[in-house]
Parts: C-alpha cells; sequence; structure tokens
C-alpha cells in the first residue's frame, strides 16, 4: 500500500481499521524516523467502527436454555448467562469458586489479570446442585474430557452453537452473546450501569456504557411525532 493511497484514499478504503493502522505505523517509521519527515505525523489515523453487539432478548434466551436436554451444558450456558461470564471464565471456574453462603462467584485472573466478584443465582445454584450430585467433578467445575483437565472453550461455543439451532436463534450468537445479554436486561431492569461494570470487570465506564445504546427499553417509551398527527383515512387508491 502506497504513501498516496493511505494519504488520499484512506478513509474510503474497503480495508480493515487494523490494516490501514498497520501501513500507517509502517509509513510513520519509514518516513519519520527514518526520513526525518515530519508531514507523516500528521496523517490521520481511519476511525474504528462502532458496531453495537448482538443481544437476544429474555425469550431468546430461554429458548436456548430449555432446548438443552444434557445437565452439564444446561448449567454452564444458565451460569453464563446468569453471572455475565466469558467463556475463558466460565471453563476456568474451580469448586472453591462457587461461594453459596454469600450467593457470589469468585472469577481469579480474569481479562488484565484481575480478580473480581459476580453474582450467583439461585436458579443457577440449584442447577449447579443437580450438576454436582450426577457428574461429581472433583478439581474443576466443568471438567473436560482429559483427566484433570477444564472443559476446552471452543466445546462450550460447540453447545451454545447446537442449542441455536435447535431453538430456532438465527441471530451471530456466540458465548459473549449472552454476557451481553445479561448486562443489557440488567439495565433494562433498573440496574445502575456502575455495578454493571463491576460484575462484568469492566476496568472503564465506557466499555458498559455501550449497553445503554443497545438497550431499547427507553426507545419504546418515546412516542413518535407522527402517532401525534390526526391523519385522515387514506391511501386506499
Amino acid at each position: 500500500m502506497s504513501l498516496k493511497i493511505v494519504l488520499t484514499n484512506g478513509s474510503t478504503l474497503e480495508s480493515a481499521t487494523s490494516t490501514l493502522n498497520q501501513a500507517i505505523n509502517a509509513l510513520k517509521f519509514y518516513y519519520g524516523t527514518v526520513l526525518k519527515k515530519k508531514f507523516i505525523y500528521e496523517v490521520k489515523r481511519p476511525r474504528k467502527d462502532k458496531k453495537l453487539p448482538i443481544v437476544l432478548n429474555k425469550e431468546e434466551v430461554t429458548k436456548i436454555i430449555n432446548s438443552v436436554n444434557n445437565l452439564k451444558h444446561r448449567a454452564i450456558l444458565m451460569l453464563v448467562y446468569s453471572a455475565g461470564l466469558r467463556v475463558g471464565e466460565v471453563v476456568r471456574l474451580k469448586l472453591e469458586d462457587i461461594d453459596n453462603k454469600r450467593m457470589l462467584i469468585h472469577i481469579k485472573g480474569a481479562k488484565g489479570r484481575k480478580d473480581r466478584y459476580t453474582m450467583l443465582s439461585e436458579t443457577a445454584l440449584d442447577i449447579l446442585r443437580k450438576y454436582w450430585k450426577e457428574y461429581k467433578p472433583v478439581k474443576w467445575l466443568f471438567e473436560g474430557a482429559r483427566t484433570g483437565r477444564y472443559l476446552s472453550t471452543r466445546t462450550v461455543e460447540k453447545i451454545l452453537e447446537y442449542a441455536c439451532e435447535k431453538a430456532g436463534i438465527r441471530k451471530d450468537v456466540s458465548v459473549h452473546t449472552l454476557r451481553h445479554s445479561f448486562a443489557t436486561h440488567l439495565l433494562e431492569g433498573g440496574t445502575d450501569l456502575r455495578y454493571i461494570q463491576e460484575l462484568l470487570g469492566h476496568t472503564s465506564s465506557k466499555t458498559t456504557e455501550i449497553y445503554t445504546h443497545v438497550s431499547t427499553k427507553s426507545i419504546g417509551k418515546i412516542k413518535s411525532p407522527l402517532d401525534t398527527l390526526k391523519l385522515e383515512e387514506g391511501g386506499g387508491d
């Protein structure tokens, strides 16, 4: 990619933002560091696309969970949605991380190598008790096929994929979608954004604020100006 293309067409190229940024980094190093050309530092980086996350409504989440008959698989999906867990967090849970007295889940070494606590749902605890009685896990809450290993993240993704297929969900759903749905449903239920930030383990409140754009509860309360007009019947011709 030439300098001319980046300078003149960078904003309109059908290239990924990361690809353009890599090209700009290389050009800035060559022209700025090697050739000492200061003009290169005036090149603006492309803005990242602000895409809203896919969110399931409560009916869709219900369909997904109800489509799962396997007790272990059902427990995994319920736990992810009930606490807003990342897929890497749910597979690394140990028995000791479930605090049924304080109704908390201890997430250790999460994203950014930080520990946090999130909620333990009564419904989730109920199915975890049934799961424990049947499967008797020793160390990891959800053990993999190999002894002493936890379940792989890919296995969890496959469990959800199959559940969505059975439930007839056509959206592009991943395990992270359940996390997004958890946060959005809490927000729509009136939970303060600061608490949601803590539950999700977000360092910055800006990361959590995206759910204010995803939630449609407020939009549903707004009346369109069209609905205030006194229109005559027509349009039949």
